[in-house]
């Protein structure tokens, strides 16, 4: 209650703050925070059904929400969330009593009896209708009714941002995740195979030519990450031998592309397994396994149920988004979205304004990877090509509790901040144990920015608040100013174009020389001898931190 009670707080203090830049409205609130009729219930389970028509786009089914009371005081009314144009048919409570609901945009207000603290109880909510479609999926979300090579039914769903409310009913809230996993029943045409996360627990063949295929995680999920896939589906196995033992390992692609499936997958994602288990120790959801799910569109991070359509090549289809040529020799899909395991599915951030957990420690583990697999120089140009992408147009981290989402440099430019943070540690080691204890600490939780950001702060001993405050909340580039006094044999160095207090410590080092500073807004100045001067060669050191470096002919204000 008491985090629930700081989250509102600063929810309407930001809200206050970026009302200038914004005009959010009540459904933005209603979308975005933790209102009394949500606060109140924690969900415990999902179990999701649904028949999809190809034809008629349509879809149908129900969400049986399994839900703790976790306030003794509360509203006689659940907000349940579920847009347009889907509609609510009705809804059963404890499979006993049929509850009345009135709809108010996107959201459902359904009234429920009084309910006592610490008790279970279930609603089970029917849903129909023709859902939005996606159009530019995943980047808009939404059903896709797509056709494969040969003419034939491919669907699958996307909405992360836009919110799992799409295709069905929820609390659409990151905040809350089903703390005993959820499972998801798919009945579709027999000719048909039907895919989703974790294992398959059942398949009920009908009389009227149709299959259920029902699949389910034991482990809490992130409700935008449970996700369908049907279509002519086949699969193939294997076991990975990997930090807590045997992880299974499942490939559900076309019919036609098997083959080449099984030579080209299985390599990059043991490539992928052996670099994040090293820095981010075990895969999340052993339980669960891992697998991937071919699809129509690019890919997607779905827990356990990772998705897949780079096209079987290096690249993000066909292009390195470092322009190193490095980005071509690896799949970006497949260590990507599979790196989300650890950064979004494993620690998933409470306000989609936090989604730089997601994005920029998982756009950081492209970098990671390049370091395990080709080593620190290759990843060191990687990351370094990777800021062409970078716009700084707008802050990464938005106002909080109105679902909005910052700027997409949370991606490369949050990437970046990371390896500065990284080559200012100068303790890989220490580095490594940080990211680890991250996926140790936060295992299966929701997390606010600020604890993300004092866990990091707390182990490496230094406080990195101003430097998250500089990458995160403005779009300055920090300037690192450098004076030569030569006659002295001294370097001067300060920042400007910054936050006050930013104070990210430089470690420069060369093959035997290594000289640490940290500057301020103020001039400091450090001693230089002929063999290290060179450290302080401004490409140098923009190549190692997002900073800008200029040499000045004085020190004047």
């Amino acid at each position: 209650m008491k985090r629930l009670l700081t989250y509102l707080l600063f929810a309407t203090i930001s809200i206050q703050l970026y009302a200038q830049e914004k005009e959010f409205t009540h459904a933005d609130t209603l979308r975005g925070s933790i209102t009394a009729e949500r606060a109140w219930w924690d969900v415990m389970r999902y179990d999701i059904s649904v028949t999809p028509d190809f034809e008629n786009k349509y879809t149908s089914g129900f969400n049986t929400i399994t839900y703790k009371v976790a306030q003794e005081k509360h509203p006689e009314m659940m907000q349940i969330d579920l847009q347009k144009p889907l509609e609510i048919d009705s809804i059963v409570y404890d499979k006993t009593k049929s509850l009345s609901f009135k709809r108010e945009g996107n959201v459902f207000h359904v009234q429920t009896p009084k309910q006592k603290l610490n008790t279970e109880h279930e609603v089970k909510i029917y849903f129909s209708g023709k859902p939005h479609e996606a159009i530019r999926a995943p980047w808009d979300g939404g059903w896709t009714f797509a056709k494969d090579e040969k003419g034939r039914p491919w669907m699958t769903v996307t909405c992360q941002g836009l919110g799992v409310s799409i295709w069905y009913p929820n609390k659409d809230h990151q905040s809350d995740e089903p703390d005993r996993g959820a499972s998801l029943t798919m009945r579709v045409p027999k000719d048909l195979m039907a895919v989703a996360n974790g294992h398959m627990l059942d398949k009920t063949e009908h009389q009227d030519g149709t299959v259920s295929y029902k699949w389910g995680v034991e482990n809490p999920i992130s409700n935008y990450t449970i996700i369908p896939y049907i279509g002519h589906y086949k699969n193939f196995s294997e076991e990975y031998k990997g930090i807590k033992g045997a992880l299974e390992l499942n490939y559900w692609v076309l019919d036609y592309n098997l083959e080449k499936a099984k030579d080209y997958m299985p390599p990059e994602v043991h490539n992928m397994l052996d670099a994040f288990e090293y820095w981010f120790g075990p895969y999340p959801f052993y339980e669960d396994g891992f697998k991937l799910v071919e699809t129509e569109h690019t890919g997607m991070e779905h827990q356990s149920n990772v998705s897949y359509g780079n096209w079987y090549a290096g690249g993000y289809r066909g292009r390195d988004l470092s322009n190193t040529g490095l980005g071509l020799t690896w799949d970006f899909i497949i260590i990507h979205e599979s790196g989300h395991e650890w950064f979004g599915n494993n620690i998933t951030s409470n306000d989609l304004a936090d989604m730089y957990i997601h994005e920029s420690f998982t756009n950081y583990s492209e970098t990671l990877f390049l370091d395990y697999v080709y080593g620190e120089e290759a990843a060191n140009d990687y990351n370094f090509g990777s800021r062409i992408g970078i716009q700084n147009d707008k802050p990464i981290i938005p106002v909080y509790g109105v679902n909005a989402q910052g700027s997409g440099d949370m991606y490369p430019k949050g990437g970046n901040m990371l390896h500065s943070i990284r080559h200012s540690i100068d303790n890989d080691k220490l580095f490594k144990n940080i990211l680890t204890g991250l996926n140790m600490t936060f295992h299966n939780k929701t997390v606010d920015g600020s604890e993300i950001q004092h866990y990091i702060s707390e182990k490496a001993g230094y406080d990195y608040s101003k430097v998250f405050e500089q990458y995160l909340t403005t779009t300055q580039i920090p300037k690192l100013e450098l004076y030569i006094d030569a006659p002295n044999s001294k370097i001067f160095y300060r920042y400007i174009n910054c936050v006050d207090g930013f104070n990210l410590p430089l470690v420069l080092k060369g093959d035997e020389e290594k000289i640490k500073i940290i500057p301020s807004s103020e001039w400091q100045s450090v001693g230089i001898q002929n063999k290290n001067q060179y450290l302080f060669t401004p490409w140098r050191i923009e190549h190692m931190y997002y900073l800008e470096v200029e040499l000045v002919k004085n020190m004047e204000e």
